[in-house]
């Protein structure tokens, strides 16, 4: 992999003439991961979080799902460790769940506090029920627009807590590191160009990379950016073959796939094929609220049998009323594209959902580069296994943010408080290759992810995808490119070569990762993690044993 390798910075710059900020803690991503991490380490210092766009486009703002946590009757942490724990097919690192469902009530409480609207009945939450969960333990906010709610709420403590500037419309290219650790990053804004952030602690929190396949609920800001550029910065990535596919979107030929949340299923929604049969039930005992994995194979495997395009999602038995109350978001979506949940089935089939793997940290967000941590979905904690249950993703973002926010803030007062300008300068070689048409390469690389590299993978198919890749990594990452469209063809290509590496290397199949050539779990040889690093010449991959 010499053209990813090879690569240390996406864009030329001088230090001597370019703009310079400085701050104790740079914050990059402003969803509920980053947000939440800010808000801690605000109390130890001046924090600045750099926005992509807006934070009300975060990943965290589009989520329908709620968040999990035993706070109802008769539900324990101990449940919620041992639904995590099982789901996640025995990847998941025990210490980090185990924090991370001990202190759930408490980051909900806290949420309460700030002026998060949760679902209530008479003071009481209202708890719902999803696939893999043996308590109705979610908590949502008006109905299926709970990570739009805790934007606004997380957003609005931001922005009155001192200590915390959020700058709009700055897009990070890379981190800035020398031999003794991470010191910032070099961004771009369409207003004052390239310009450096310089800070005594960087916390990387950007989101997911749905928008590498072709099928995917995630908005385009999702393009990978984060995972790319730790790897550019010698960071440690741990999973990358776990890519989660969500079940159920809305399929209507030509429109963009729109999520249709699991919490549907768990009101009592089942799915159906063309021909009306309910086929869920020959797959898995728990049926439609089976883990994730499973429904989503289900769906493809039923749409072979069937030779069809898509499933359906039946709500009709639940009755409209009940329905738009509960749904108000997925009611409207349906109705735009001539659905009635009173009569008619909704057409569904399975997407790119969440990035499982990542950037490799422990329970305080720390990486392998000094000053450097990573929370959300960026960030591997270990949380997720091979299989995030359903709603611990927005649940990590809180725990992990805080964490990391805290080990941040706190480190600050050992260190001396002399952050400066580095003389750091980089000038690429000019490249003597000819240029691809990067839109086609974007779109291309979509289609082979999702062919190759998807909810079913072989080797064959994965090393047809590698080949495919490392042809236009040739042309693509020699080349010094100016615009954020362009860098993010650059990081999507970059990690979806993390992506079909690391599946190629695991020969097994454990939760999402489907191996069709190793249909079974290989727990002698594969009850470990794998991680990736960038070498000199070539990709440096390491295996971990899970911590129990």
């Amino acid at each position: 992999m010499p053209d990813f390798n090879g690569c240390r910075y996406l864009c030329n710059f001088d230090y001597r003439r370019l703009p310079h900020l400085v701050t104790d803690v740079l914050v990059i991503g402003s969803g509920v991961a980053g947000l939440r991490a800010a808000i801690e380490a605000a109390q130890f210092g001046q924090v600045l979080v750099l926005s992509k766009t807006s934070p009300l486009e975060s990943g965290t703002a589009m989520a329908q799902g709620g968040v999990a946590a035993a706070v109802g009757s008769g539900d324990t942490a101990e449940s919620h460790f041992a639904d995590t724990m099982r789901v996640g097919c025995g990847l998941c690192d025990a210490q980090a769940v185990g924090k991370m469902v001990q202190e759930a009530p408490d980051r909900i409480r806290e949420l309460v506090d700030w002026g998060t609207e949760f679902d209530k009945d008479n003071e009481r939450f209202l708890l719902g029920l999803e696939g893999g969960h043996s308590h109705s333990r979610i908590l949502h906010a008006h109905g299926d627009s709970t990570g739009a709610e805790l934007a606004r709420s997380l957003l609005y403590k931001a922005s009155n807590t001192p200590n915390i500037l959020i700058f709009d419309n700055c897009y990070v290219i890379d981190l800035l590191t020398t031999e003794a650790g991470c010191f910032g990053a070099v961004t771009y804004n369409p207003r004052f160009g390239i310009q450096m952030f310089w800070a005594r602690q960087t916390i990387l929190a950007s989101g997911g990379v749905g928008r590498i396949y072709r099928e995917t609920t995630n908005s385009p800001l999702a393009t990978g950016d984060g995972y790319a550029l730790a790897f550019r910065a010698g960071v440690r990535l741990r999973a990358m073959e776990m890519v989660q596919f969500h079940p159920t979107t809305l399929y209507v030929a030509g429109a963009t796939r729109a999520l249709i949340s699991e919490a549907v299923r768990g009101e009592g929604a089942y799915l159906t094929d063309k021909n009306g049969a309910r086929f869920m039930t020959e797959y898995h005992e728990q049926a439609e609220l089976a883990p994730r994995d499973v429904v989503s194979r289900a769906i493809v495997r039923q749409m072979v049998k069937t030779n069809s395009t898509h499933v359906f999602l039946d709500v009709r038995h639940i009755g409209s009323e009940r329905f738009h109350k509960r749904f108000p978001y997925i009611s409207k979506l349906c109705e735009q594209f001539g659905v009635d949940v009173a009569k008619d089935l909704i057409p569904v089939r399975p997407a790119a959902h969440y990035m499982i793997g990542g950037v490799a940290t422990d329970v305080f967000g720390r990486t392998n580069v000094d000053n450097l941590y990573a929370v959300g979905e960026v960030a591997n904690t270990g949380v997720h296994g091979a299989n995030r249950l359903a709603s611990n993703s927005l649940l990590e973002g809180l725990v992990f943010g805080r964490e990391a926010g805290r080990a941040a803030g706190q480190l600050l007062s050992s260190m001396t408080n002399n952050t400066k300008p580095m003389p750091l300068t980089h000038v690429a070689p000019p490249s003597h290759r000819r240029e691809l048409d990067l839109p086609d390469v974007a779109n291309s690389l979509r289609s082979v992810m999702w062919r190759n590299v998807g909810i079913e993978r072989s080797a064959d198919q994965l090393i047809d995808a590698a080949d495919v890749l490392k042809f236009w990594g040739r042309y693509v990452m020699d080349k010094v490119l100016e615009t954020p469209g362009e860098w993010e063809v650059q990081n999507m290509l970059t990690t979806g070569m993390l992506i079909a590496r690391a599946a190629m290397v695991r020969d097994e199949s454990r939760g999402v990762h489907y191996r069709t050539d190793y249909p079974q779990i290989d727990d002698r040889r594969w009850r470990q993690s794998i991680l990736l690093l960038r070498g000199e010449s070539d990709l440096i991959v390491e295996t971990e044993p899970v911590a129990k």
